[in-house]
């Protein structure tokens, strides 16, 4: 496994972040998740592997991602050898402030998923989305609060426009609050909207990117077409990747072919470009069978030429921004 500095921190992190959203209790809307057995398997062959890098959210799951995940890497290494992420943001309960980056959400929340990971500090906390209805002042100043009481070590910002992004870190910067130190966004072969703005911007200021979903939802992995438990019954996943936006279908049939041409699978293509793309540091790689990890593992030590990556990239349509 290879690793590397987590933007300006002193942190280091694997290249490879093992998403955990695909573990918890089976609910109606994603019927393929994986319960505490099922995923001691995939935690133990990624910490063998060399991955310390770990990510969840309070919402996957209805909070039993983060009971599986903290309960899990408990059994497998000291706390302060892993590197925990959670985040905040999608609603909690029904009702007032069950949701959002409210000082009374975040200050609540990280309480809450603490006590779900079983643990004393995360050592990222981030904002799962941008919350236009609470002025980023009170998000930043409560987040620099939860970094400043020992609770998370770094804070961390997911999808959202670069403008966004920019107007919070300011914030933070103007009061001498804790800025973010990575942006979670998506990136990938089929989605590359993040080259315009975001990837320019986290370059510039030094924020570490831990691309989500860098294989389009594993559409990127199979031929087109190819149906699969999750792309059948996860309405969030049919919604968001069985579009043809951007030209996905010519796009992955130039995964197919690079991928033949090496002897790789497709995965490992789809991983090793994003893997290249300046100034990503870690993509967040979700699992639900060993071949996952493996494939995701092999894929840190694959080195695309420029011929391949040309052709990779050729297909791609730009189209409007989404993820947010």
């Amino acid at each position: 496994m290879q690793y590397a500095r987590f933007g300006k921190s002193g942190l280091e992190v694997s290249r490879i972040c093992f998403g955990c959203m695909s573990f918890g209790e089976v609910m109606e809307e994603r019927p393929w998740v994986l319960g505490l057995d099922e995923g001691r398997p995939l935690f133990r062959r990624a910490w063998e592997a060399g991955i310390n890098f770990f990510d969840t959210a309070n919402v996957y799951a209805a909070g039993t991602s983060e009971e599986i995940t903290g309960a899990i890497l408990k059994e497998l290494a000291p706390r302060d050898e892993i590197v925990l992420a959670t985040k905040v943001f999608f609603p909690m309960r029904p009702g007032p402030n069950g949701r959002g980056l409210s000082r009374k959400a975040i200050l609540s929340e990280i309480d809450n998923s603490l006590k779900r990971l079983d643990t004393d500090y995360v050592d990222l906390y981030q904002i799962h989305r941008f919350d236009p209805f609470t002025p980023v002042e009170e998000t930043m100043e409560a987040l620099d609060e939860v970094v400043k009481s020992g609770k998370a070590l770094h804070i961390g910002a997911s999808s959202m426009y670069a403008w966004q992004f920019a107007k919070m870190q300011h914030a933070a910067e103007m009061n001498g609050w804790t800025r973010f130190a990575s942006m979670q966004n998506q990136l990938s072969l089929v989605y590359r909207e993040e080259e315009r703005e975001m990837l320019p911007l986290c370059r510039d200021q030094g924020v570490a990117v831990i691309p989500w979903s860098p294989l389009g939802g594993g559409k990127l992995t199979r031929p087109w077409g190819t149906e699969t438990k999750r792309n059948t019954t996860d309405r969030h996943n049919k919604g968001m990747y069985e579009r043809t936006e951007g030209n996905a279908p010519a796009v992955v049939a130039a995964v197919e072919q690079v991928a033949k041409a090496r002897g790789r699978s497709m995965a490992e293509v789809a991983l090793a470009w994003v893997l290249q793309v300046k100034g990503v540091t870690s993509p967040i790689v979700g699992v639900s069978r060993m071949g996952h990890l493996d494939d995701a593992i092999a894929a840190v030590d694959l080195t695309l030429d420029a011929e391949e990556i040309a052709a990779l990239e050729a297909p791609y349509e730009t189209f409007m921004v989404k993820g947010f």
